[in-house]
């Protein structure tokens, strides 16, 4: 949706440079996945050259000298730290989004320190490894997550990245949720694709959707004569150009799947009315082809 909201050429036009785009954003959502286990990685690392610090002070204090170390032998974040696999793909990104711009560590360190959930979980001095992990997780969701200014920095580092954030911070916390102490190799690198089809999906439907939007607008315009043209929000005619294509050329995907992706993503990006209004295009759409047996849907349950 975003590519094609973004390309201002024609049917012919550019399709390389759109599909170049679109594998370049999804690669983007990959290292924003990176750059936030990353933070969990640098906040602990934070965390050990505080305590050191505070050790060398000329008059430590009794608790400078032993400190409660919990949060540092935090086991999740030992192994988060420690991962070859994980240190190897963050050190291969172009760039490391936290060493120039170190003082949003200082920030979410910071408000780690100053909520209640720290407190609670350094208020003994052991623990188990599901107390780790739950501390671990409920840090990312309620301190990490939602921090406004590590929201607006990504807004700033990359066009893509606001819109990837929850797609990647839940991806995250489903990571975190499964991780056991016996977690190592490429546990914290999975892949960004299940396989090449599930790329190659995003591919197809981006290419077919502008080879043919010249006839998926004649298509729209016949169920809208109604409507002013001017009315239809762009994000709302390149959402039915998409699902249309879905209709015509992917005939494995069931229609109401279909509707039910493009009317959550009309929810999520244009206007309030904007999910009832694609849905009663679409809806006319779906029984025109119905009743003209041009619906070309493979296997059960697929209509």
């Amino acid at each position: 949706m975003q590519t094609l909201y973004a390309s201002q050429g024609s049917e012919s036009d550019n399709i390389k440079t759109n599909e170049k785009f679109l594998l370049l954003s999804l690669d983007s959502m990959y290292d924003l996945f990176l750059a936030q286990l990353s933070l969990l990685i640098e906040v602990h690392k934070k965390s050990k050259d505080r305590l050191e610090k505070n050790q060398k002070k000329l008059l430590a204090t009794q608790e400078d000298k032993n400190p409660n170390s919990k949060f540092i032998n935090n086991e999740v974040l030992l192994l988060l730290s420690s991962n070859e696999a994980l240190q190897e793909r963050i050190e291969s990104q172009k760039e490391n989004p936290w060493y120039l711009d170190f003082e949003y560590i200082d920030v979410i360190f910071k408000a780690i320190l100053d909520s209640d959930l720290y407190k609670e979980y350094m208020s003994t001095k052991t623990s188990t490894f599901k107390e780790d992990k739950n501390f671990v997780i409920d840090m990312f969701t309620e301190i990490i997550a939602p921090n406004d200014k590590l929201y607006e920095y990504f807004e700033d580092k990359r066009i893509t990245w606001l819109d990837d954030l929850p797609v990647v911070n839940t991806a995250i916390l489903k990571l975190l949720k499964k991780v056991k102490a016996s977690s190592e190799g490429n546990f914290f690198t999975p892949k960004l694709f299940k396989d090449l089809e599930d790329r190659d999906f995003g591919l197809e439907l981006l290419k077919k959707t502008i080879l043919n939007q010249a006839a998926f607008n004649i298509e729209i315009a016949t169920k809208t004569k109604n409507w002013d043209a001017d009315r239809i929000t762009q994000i709302d005619t390149v959402l039915m150009q998409m699902a249309i294509c879905e209709f015509q050329k992917f005939p494995s995907i069931p229609i109401k799947v279909t509707i039910n992706e493009y009317l959550e993503i009309a929810k999520e990006y244009s206007t309030p009315k904007s999910s009832n209004f694609i849905n009663g295009i679409l809806d006319k759409i779906i029984k025109e082809y119905t009743s003209e047996g041009k619906l070309n849907k493979i296997g059960r349950g697929l209509l």
